[in-house]
């Protein structure tokens, strides 16, 4: 999918990953330390570090701290992601001490379905029994939600089966819903949602995820009707500025000049 017209001086039109990436690099801004997965998470922690966070440290979840890859790895177990970085910390090592010890400003996941408390859904699509699609499952996801001080997520699809009143399982809750068990996180949960659509909020425990931006020509009723639960809105919904020219340049030159995730 391409959006509309891309900022003046740039030559194509912006894709969705662009799209995405940018709008999510932007968010980076003043964070220090990021927990990030392959793909779109990538994209964008390597375009803030070329703009907005220029000393923004990459953690991944193959124990890798401090990654400088002289190109964008294709697997979180890429080698390229072990020369020049900063250390490679056993399973134990990053979870016990880097996430569990409170040390990630903001961590990166993905969701088949996502809720308006950012609880998340990796795991089925569909009865647990008898599912229509089995996903790949949690991952490190649920301690990434549990200890990261902040969790943005970035989805492709804005529509009511993926933005869902209910989960047809929940794989990651959030800060909400854990304290609901009795268990008590360290971070703030889901504070961003960034889609093809616009952006979503919300401040921490006892918040909703509220409608904050859209994109140039998306309306707040478009991204009502494609979610599935009636959507609180902020006061004022700002309009998301294009992609620069400049960030497209950095995007498709500097940071994915082989078009590994960019598409």
């Amino acid at each position: 999918m391409t959006t509309t017209a891309p900022d003046a001086g740039t030559a194509a039109p912006v894709t969705s990953s662009e799209l995405l990436s940018v709008v999510a690099s932007r968010e980076l801004a003043a964070r220090r330390t990021v927990f990030a997965g392959i793909g779109l998470p990538t994209l964008a922690t390597e375009l803030a570090h070329l703009t907005v966070a220029p000393d923004i440290e990459v953690v991944y979840e193959s124990g890798v701290c401090g990654a400088h890859p002289s190109h964008l790895p294709e697997t979180i177990a890429d080698a390229v992601l072990i020369s020049g970085a900063e250390a490679v910390l056993s399973m134990p090592a990053l979870f016990g001490y880097v996430l569990q010890g409170g040390h990630i400003d903001v961590g990166f996941l993905g969701a088949a379905q996502i809720d308006r408390w950012g609880n998340l859904n990796t795991s089925v699509i569909g009865d647990w029994e008898r599912p229509e699609v089995r996903l790949p499952g949690s991952g490190g996801g649920v301690e990434v939600m549990a200890n990261s001080r902040e969790v943005f997520v970035v989805m492709r699809r804005h529509d009511p089966c993926s933005f869902t009143e209910f989960l047809d399982f929940c794989t990651t809750p959030g800060p909400d819903r854990a304290l609901a068990e009795g268990i008590r996180p360290l971070g703030a949960g889901v504070t961003r949602v960034i889609t093809e659509l616009g952006i979503l909020a919300r401040e921490g425990v006892g918040d909703q995820l509220r409608l904050v931006a859209t994109h140039p020509g998306v309306t707040v009723d478009q991204v009502r009707a494609a979610t599935g639960w009636e959507l609180a809105v902020a006061d004022r919904v700002a309009t998301v500025p294009p992609p620069t020219a400049a960030e497209l340049r950095l995007l498709r030159e500097d940071v994915d000049p082989g078009r590994v995730y960019l598409r």
